[in-house]
């Protein structure tokens, strides 16, 4: 008999993040993000997992949503899915409860798992509807991705996928599904609510962790860090800094004002620009010499694509891999526990060229070199 593989694509997940809105949550927020040149991010990364899933499309029974939630991605990818729902449903705006009805119906069917491209909302909105009852698995593809519930990269989502409807010893475990005010989070104030649980295939080198945040015995080594890199900033280049708390030492190490959750850009001490989206960006270091300071996402190990969307691939192959300055607490690498540095561009050519190794820094005259996959 063949395995039932559920799929929904929340095709306005991600829209926000390289225009720098920290999320797509309400109707006035989407439109924004469209005004602003936002293009949809999630279909495609939902056709990467079905290609690492379609050689093995004779063993499949693939259900889906509609049109842009599921349909056009799996036509694209070869299959002839099961369409759940109006066989044409016109959709020009998802909503939540749009995803809800597409869980519930895959559940009555009988999937053997959901797979899904989303954020932390559409994780929020599947778990409300399915709760424990399935398993489930998702396609990063959002601005917020907290939750412990997706693979580290579409590709992965595809692999795992296979690997647990083939029985491969894939284990089940509940994972936390976490979502944050999007509000504040524009406000620069980070507020993460457990939402509830959703029951994943579970294989370590596939699955991302929960984010996790900066002890308070690490700001001093924070400190230490943000006043050797600043001392080491060079005059005349622009110095991109993504958000986070490891990065906001070097801010204040200045004396300039942080936008905690968006990316700034300061030059010769001064401010140039301030929660600048990806277009800013791009228009900054065309002429320029440039560098790029982030952190590292406790508990997932990402420097790209998780929360610093505005540092598209195209500002990343422009910069330069050399340019690229890490910024991380010992006690954060030493969480790693041995894990490579993760990237999640949206683009394989922005991805590659990451891979390898890259300098970190941990301290005051303190750095070390560490993987990047």
């Amino acid at each position: 008999m063949k395995k039932k593989l559920g799929l929904i694509v929340n095709p306005i997940a991600g829209m926000g993040g390289r225009v720098g809105l920290k999320g797509t949550d309400g109707h006035h927020i989407l439109e924004k993000a469209r005004r602003l040149g936002a293009l949809p991010h999630a279909p495609a990364r939902a056709v990467k997992a079905l290609k690492e899933i379609s050689p093995k499309i004779n063993e499949l029974e693939l259900l889906c949503c509609a049109g842009e939630m599921g349909e056009n991605e799996a036509r694209l990818c070869g299959f002839e899915p099961r369409v759940v729902g109006p066989e044409d449903s016109g959709l020009k705006q998802t909503g939540p409860e749009d995803t809800a009805a597409g869980a519930r119906q895959m559940l009555q069917l009988g999937a053997d798992l959901l797979l899904f491209a989303g954020g932390d909302g559409t994780a929020r909105d599947i778990c409300r509807a399915v709760g424990l009852n399935m398993p489930v698995l998702g396609i990063p593809a959002g601005v917020k991705i907290h939750s412990a519930v997706f693979a580290i990269n579409p590709k992965s989502a595809g692999r795992l996928t296979l690997s647990y409807l083939r029985g491969t010893g894939t284990e089940l475990k509940e994972a936390e599904v976490l979502d944050i005010d999007e509000d504040a989070f524009r406000e620069g104030r980070l507020s993460a609510n457990l939402f509830g649980y959703l029951m994943v295939p579970f294989e370590s080198a596939l699955l991302q962790g929960q984010k996790s945040g900066v002890v308070e015995d690490e700001r001093a080594t924070l400190e230490a860090a943000a006043e050797h890199l600043v001392e080491m900033m060079e005059k005349d280049a622009l110095y991109i800094v993504g958000p986070g708390t490891s990065t906001k030492p070097v801010m204040d190490k200045m004396g300039l004002s942080c936008t905690l959750l968006g990316v700034d850009v300061v030059r010769n001490g001064q401010l140039v620009a301030a929660d600048a989206n990806e277009k800013q960006l791009l228009e900054l270091v065309a002429d320029r010499e440039a560098r790029i300071v982030v952190t590292v996402i406790g508990g997932q190990g990402y420097i790209f694509g998780r929360g610093n969307q505005q540092i598209g691939p195209e500002i990343i192959k422009r910069v330069g891999k050399k340019n690229i300055i890490v910024v991380a607490t010992k006690g954060k690498m030493a969480s790693l526990e041995g894990r490579p540095l993760l990237v999640d561009t949206g683009e394989e050519e922005a991805d590659e060229l990451l891979r390898g190794y890259l300098k970190v820094i941990t301290g005051y005259e303190e750095e070390l070199v560490y993987r990047v996959e």
